[in-house]
């Protein structure tokens, strides 16, 4: 690979910066800490999601001025800027985690234009919460200059009565108070304990989840997705991004020379042996639209029939990314992975190496763990990640199966035209042993927003009904969601989907391994029904929700907003 000039590794900032006509430029610039000489270094932006709306973002200001002092300490000039963050555990089951999948695109948005506008010739992007990661990667590949993302890190338990707590324990123990199970006593202690300080939920769920995509992608440093979040490891983390950010700009390495399809395929088989969240589909399949890369629904399929789940880690196992950080985070993991020939070691990271490079001296997890297990004892053979097909889903749906639920469910369809409704009906009683509960009306376009379905999912595991009822919705699901549910049901009700004529009593059947979701309605009468349905009037006609309602595409194609079709 061809070395680039001084003047190269300043494409864009000596554009901005560059001769007498830019006098004015670098007139604001010496207003916010510019000195002479730092008109003369590559400028690397800070992409920070700090905030105070949520625990996951409280502490990035600090990991932000970490990532700058590596990069002024390597002859560039950092430049902090922010971006916004929501918080799901705070918005879920209400009318505002509408917004939620919509902030993945303000971010992506936000983020390139500010370093488009600015010139900057680098970036390192900090995320710390489930949508301001993708958010970021759309970015970074959208814009595709020397860059590295780093992850804010994983929250420490909680604990109540010697028992490990995070987010999920307490939603869950509000169905277990509807269920008379607890008291609001115990309940009250529950929710002061669960969440102890900063960083993101602690299981498998959205977040970390990706963190570990993105670091299987190669787009972290190593170790990166196994850091807590309050932690000298991380705030070293941070610091040699803002290092390697500089040497990536000088050996001209890019995010597409990174984010291959291969690389894509590693981050996969990372998740599906991790048992991570169902939105790293929807998630992964934007970031490869971003990149132009041609990753599908049927690729999971693919790829997780040859790789098996090996995590016991919540939200379906027992323990938190806390105790795997003890362990070893991720990379004895990939090394197993690598090993088995199941990862493309060859592909480029932002270490300037390639993956069996950055993997060859790691060693494995200690003797006696039980927390990864070995291919030989997998908690499931192959992927819990079932994608789905049939009369309620020509296009796709996304089951989370690690076979604990069963592999197949047959039962009488309670139908819901939005999850406040569902979530009344599974508090009060009304659900039952052999409901299929199904949540229409909440797809990308028909919520808007796609909004997870934590609320009643946990309600039912509260309830004691996890093993009982099924969920199906063209909504979509928490990473801590656990039970027997399928999400991402496409089309959509709003658009003409199949869900939008399910009536209570249809019967719905469920299997993982045939990989089908029918309603067993004949032909004739779902055509009847479908000839009196009318689309429902949209719920937001201004603003960002309406916006986004009018751009987003299909969950099967990763509910993008700026699909060509």
């Amino acid at each position: 690979m061809a070395q680039p000039s001084d003047k190269n590794i300043r494409k864009f900032s000596s554009m901005v910066v560059n001769g007498m006509e830019r006098a004015p430029s670098r007139a604001m610039l010496h207003a916010v800490g510019f000195s002479d000489a730092d008109f003369q270094k590559p400028q690397i932006g800070i992409a920070s999601t700090w905030s105070m709306v949520t625990p996951c973002s409280m502490h990035i200001n600090t990991l932000a001025d970490a990532a700058a002092r590596g990069v002024d300490g390597s002859s560039g000039k950092a430049v902090i800027f922010n971006t916004i963050t929501i918080s799901d555990g705070i918005s879920m089951g209400t009318e505002g985690m509408k917004y939620s999948l919509v902030s993945r695109e303000v971010i992506a948005d936000s983020i390139e234009t500010v370093v488009g506008c600015q010139g900057f010739d680098g970036v390192v992007a900090i995320g710390g919460c489930d949508k301001n990661m993708p958010g970021c990667m759309i970015a970074l590949s959208r814009l595709n200059r020397p860059a590295i993302f780093v992850y804010g890190g994983t929250i420490l338990p909680g604990c109540h009565k010697d028992k490990k707590l995070d987010i999920v324990s307490v939603f869950e123990a509000v169905g277990a108070r509807a269920n008379d199970r607890i008291d609001d006593t115990e309940l009250h202690a529950i929710e002061t304990k669960a969440i102890p300080g900063a960083g993101s939920c602690g299981g498998m769920y959205t977040a970390n989840t990706m963190a570990s995509a993105i670091e299987a992608l190669g787009m972290s440093l190593p170790n990166s997705s196994a850091q807590a979040a309050i932690s000298e490891d991380k705030r070293l983390d941070c610091e040699r991004a803002g290092a390697a950010v500089l040497e990536l700009l000088k050996k001209d390495i890019k995010p597409s020379d990174i984010m291959t399809r291969e690389a894509f395929e590693n981050a996969i088989t990372v998740i599906i042996a991790l048992g991570g969240s169902t939105n790293a589909v929807l998630h992964m399949l934007a970031m490869a639209h971003a990149g132009g890369i041609d990753i599908q629904l049927d690729d999971f399929t693919r790829i997780g029939k040859n790789v098996p789940m090996l995590a016991d880690l919540k939200p379906s196992g027992r323990y938190q990314m806390a105790e795997l950080i003890e362990i070893g985070g991720i990379q004895p993991l990939m090394k197993a992975l690598l090993d088995r020939g199941l990862l493309h070691g060859d592909c480029l990271t932002v270490t300037g190496k390639t993956l069996a490079e950055n993997l060859a001296d790691v060693k494995p997890y200690p003797e006696g763990q039980d927390m990864i297990h070995s291919f030989d004892d997998p908690i499931k053979k192959d992927s819990h990640l079932v994608v789905l097909h049939g009369n309620l889903a020509t296009q796709g749906a996304v089951a989370k199966i690690t076979g604990k639920e069963g592999l197949r469910f047959t039962g009488a369809a309670r139908v819901f035209d939005c999850e406040e409704e569902a979530l009344h009906s599974i508090l009060d009683g009304s659900i039952v042993k052999g409901d299929v509960i199904v949540i229409r009306y909440e797809g990308p376009k028909g919520g808007p927003g796609m909004r997870e379905m934590l609320s009643p999912t946990s309600a039912v595991m509260g309830k004691g009904l996890g093993q009982e009822v099924a969920l199906i919705t063209d909504g979509r699901f928490s990473g801590g969601t656990h039970g027997f549910v399928v999400g991402h049901i496409t089309p959509e009700a709003y658009v003409g989907g199949a869900l939008a004529i399910v009536q209570d009593g249809d019967t719905i059947s469920i299997d993982a391994e045939s990989r089908e979701l029918q309603l067993h309605v004949n032909e004739h009468e779902m055509a009847r029904r479908m000839e009196r349905w009318h689309q429902p009037e949209p719920r937001y006609t201004r603003g960002v929700l309406a916006k986004y309602a009018k751009l987003v595409s299909s969950a099967s194609q990763g509910a993008v907003t700026d699909a060509l079709d």
